[in-house]
């Protein structure tokens, strides 16, 4: 099935299911009663669940990088710990360092896949699994989501700054710290912003909540802001964001990716926009490279 073939109703069903507490049984449900102009809204459904081995672009068994997992403290945060997936160019550092931050249900291939894909462009990268304090990502999204919604979301925002400050100050970043996330991880990144001050050096959220308008004079970090066309429940602080940023005087770009819907840049579902997907990443790219080097 072509994500062409799939309908506007199936899609905003599951978007519903991602961002609620809805179990995968009653979105199938639902969307078996849904009414579509062709073909079975049961199996569109099916359909959009991630294919993660599909959707891998970098092995970790890649010679131009070194992944591993590493532990590091993380006080105010959940339990005090935290763990990440960090990956390194091969060759010699220091490196410019990116944080990159997942969904709302963990550490899942996906987010492991663009951690790669950033050290394969030469920056040092650590991916943190906010699910690590309550036993980690359990390996499917279901499960993932539950349980991060079941974390006290300040105490899961403190382990991301503490990720970051790990990142920054690790010996093989040259000091200069970006970050990067989705959908909540875009909001994360956002947060970061005005949390962090001028020791974030750059912030490309995706698809990310603005954070609270009377904090956005604290930023300091050069931010590029990507959004899908289609995404009703972020767009609506979106115009709101814009202004404030520009009434503000900062430094910011922001994108908005036509023909999108919200999780555009995740290959491993229907959602993915190859074509703007691509786009978003060069930009991404360059603009690290533009800040961080």
């Amino acid at each position: 099935m072509t994500k062409e073939s799939i309908d506007p109703k199936v899609y905003d069903l599951y978007d519903e299911y991602c961002h609620t507490q809805m179990t995968r049984r009653d979105f199938l449900n639902k969307a078996s009663m849904l009414v579509v102009a062709s073909g079975s809204a049961l199996v569109m459904a099916e359909a959009l669940f991630p294919r993660y081995a599909e959707a891998q672009t970098i092995s970790f068994t890649d010679k131009r990088i070194k992944p591993r997992y590493v532990e590091y403290d993380s006080p105010g945060g959940s339990s005090g710990k935290m763990r990440g997936y960090l990956v390194t160019p091969a060759s010699e550092g220091p490196f410019p360092a990116v944080l990159v931050i997942h969904e709302n249900r963990g550490l899942n291939p996906y987010i492991e896949d663009v951690a790669r894909r950033f050290a394969v462009e030469g920056f040092i990268t650590l991916a943190p699994d906010g699910l690590a304090p309550i036993g980690g990502y359990p390996g499917n999204d279901d499960d993932g989501k539950v349980m991060q919604k079941s974390l006290d979301k300040d105490k899961l925002f403190t382990d991301m700054l503490n990720s970051a400050k790990f990142l920054k100050g690790h010996e093989l970043s040259n000091g200069k710290l970006g970050a990067t996330g989705f959908c909540y991880g875009g909001g994360v990144v956002n947060e970061l912003a005005v949390t962090m001050g001028a020791d974030l050096n750059a912030g490309v959220p995706f698809y990310g909540v603005a954070p609270v308008l009377e904090n956005v004079a604290k930023i300091r970090a050069p931010l590029m802001l990507n959004y899908a066309e289609d995404d009703p429940r972020v767009n609506t602080t979106q115009k709101v964001y814009k202004e404030a940023l520009k009434g503000n005087n900062k430094n910011f770009v922001m994108h908005t990716y036509e023909g999108t819907r919200h999780g555009f840049h995740n290959d491993s579902t229907p959602r993915y926009n190859e074509v703007q997907a691509e786009l978003a990443w060069k930009r991404t790219i360059s603009f690290f490279k533009e800040q961080l080097i």
